[in-house]
């Protein structure tokens, strides 16, 4: 039978060593909510689902907004149910079982070092539009000491940085809309003859240019966009009121979604023609650089730059946590249960960054910057996918061993079962659509290997276990 304590006795015997620190404020929360989604699947991938769906890009985005808003509604019901939960790695734990939080926890893991991966890699793109001679090996590790000093600081510093860096984001995008219905409003013409109009949207072969199969398919690097939307569930364990913080950030998401996601891919396209976007950009910097616009391509460029870093900053205090709480179940090894004098798991920081160097040699033996990026967030994607149902089934679970926990919420699911039933028949379809083309197929192909490298390690555990027990 689950318990109402996360991650079993283990647990319990060793809250005592070691302890995350709620210091995380409000403004940090809500902050570290919008940095986490938005990052290089917007900035970078957008040039991507713009080419295969044209304007119908703005569903896609729409619909998948919609349903991971369900979903992380779902989640903050649950965690909120229980404030012993540290992450849904302990959700998972305790609704589904043992062997649920161990897989959810490490394929967590793995899925923000993929992503962060995947960030260094556009990192590298990024550096590189300012200086293309740059060795690739360079951005990398310049990028990963960086990151490493700044998490290694106190919670609360890493809070205010990413405090910074999502004004940074939120900023650029506004005024990128500002800029975008500035130039409708004057019929700005590029120096290739592109003019800046709404009617951009529908003028040129309509919503779905490219049929259902177009549309379909702009769900494979769209649906990355929205990863480390769940990081608002990590960042409650160390949030000061997190039955205040949670649901504010969580409620936040529709808005966001329609001004960062919707409000700039429109003004994107309003301003260049959708067949004029390039997939293999960010058009956040070809929409100036189109325009005519040299200084503030680069400025842009800047930004992105700043995007990325950022997300993969949220991936590395995300993957850090979760490492530390595995470590805590002793799922992990006993060394990444010490944190620093500043309360920050510095074992678990310092394996990490070295994982995020994997970025060297993708880079050389990948054939283009996107080609690495569409092969490395593929991968993540369907992790992701996994990790979303998990919270899905978790919160199905909860529902039935807990309805007194249920009936007495103020913070639950629109639409309850079915929502969360609904969910699940989405994500089916969004790995379906992975399978479409063939840069993405292959990644989906390989991404069980996980499942069983993990099943097989925890049938080990199970047996190391059960002879310690009987020696």
């Amino acid at each position: 039978m689950p318990g109402t304590q996360p991650q079993g006795d283990a647990m319990d015997e060793q809250q005592d060593e070691a302890q995350l620190q709620r210091r995380l404020t409000n403004r940090h929360v809500q902050l570290i909510a919008i940095g986490g989604a938005i990052g290089t699947g917007l900035f970078m991938g957008s040039g991507k689902t713009i080419s295969l769906a044209g304007p119908g890009v703005l569903l896609v985005y729409a619909i998948i907004g919609a349903v991971l808003f369900l979903v992380m509604r779902a989640l903050g019901e649950v965690m909120l149910s229980n404030l012993e939960y540290r992450s849904f790695a302990d959700v998972a734990h305790d609704l589904i079982g043992p062997w649920a939080g161990y897989m959810t926890g490490w394929t967590y893991y793995f899925c923000w070092l993929v992503t962060a991966v995947a960030e260094v890699v556009v990192i590298t793109g990024y550096v590189r539009f300012w200086w293309p001679t740059l060795p690739l090996w360079i951005p990398p590790v310049v990028a990963v000491v960086v990151l490493l000093g700044l998490n290694l600081a106190t919670v609360k510093a890493f809070g205010e940085i990413e405090f910074w860096f999502s004004i940074i984001k939120i900023v650029a995008i506004i005024a990128l809309v500002a800029v975008g219905i500035y130039m409708v409003a004057i019929g700005f013409q590029a120096p290739n003859g592109a003019r800046a109009d709404v009617a951009n949207l529908w003028n040129d072969g309509g919503l779905f240019p490219h049929g259902f199969h177009g549309f379909a398919g702009a769900f494979q690097i769209a649906v990355f966009a929205f990863v480390g939307t769940e990081l608002i569930g990590t960042a409650a364990a160390e949030a000061k009121d997190p039955h205040v913080t949670l649901p504010k950030a969580i409620n936040a998401i529709p808005l966001r979604i329609v001004l960062f996601y919707l409000g700039a891919l429109a003004a994107i396209m309003a301003v260049t023609p959708w067949r004029e976007v390039s997939p293999e950009d960010s058009p956040f910097v070809a929409m100036f650089s189109l325009a005519g616009l040299g200084v503030a391509a680069s400025v842009v460029n800047f930004v992105v730059l700043t995007a990325a870093a950022s997300s993969a900053n949220s991936g590395i205090y995300s993957t850090s946590r979760m490492l530390f709480g595995l470590a805590m179940a002793d799922q992990a090894p006993s060394v990444f249960r010490r944190l620093t004098a500043r309360s920050v798991p510095g074992a678990s920081l310092l394996v990490t960054c070295a994982g995020l160097l994997c970025a060297i040699p993708l880079l050389y033996l990948s054939g283009s910057i996107m080609d690495a990026f569409t092969l490395v967030t593929t991968v993540a994607s369907v992790l992701f996918i996994l990790v979303w149902c998990v919270i899905v089934v978790s919160y199905l679970r909860y529902r039935r061993i807990y309805p007194e926990r249920h009936a007495a919420s103020a913070f639950t699911v629109p639409g309850g079962r079915v929502a969360a039933w609904g969910s699940l028949v989405f994500f089916a379809f969004v790995t379906w659509t992975l399978t479409l083309a063939q840069d993405t197929r292959m990644a989906v192909a390989v991404s069980p290997l996980w499942l069983v490298a993990l099943g097989a390690a925890w049938w080990l555990r199970g047996r190391r276990l059960a002879r310690a027990r009987t020696e």
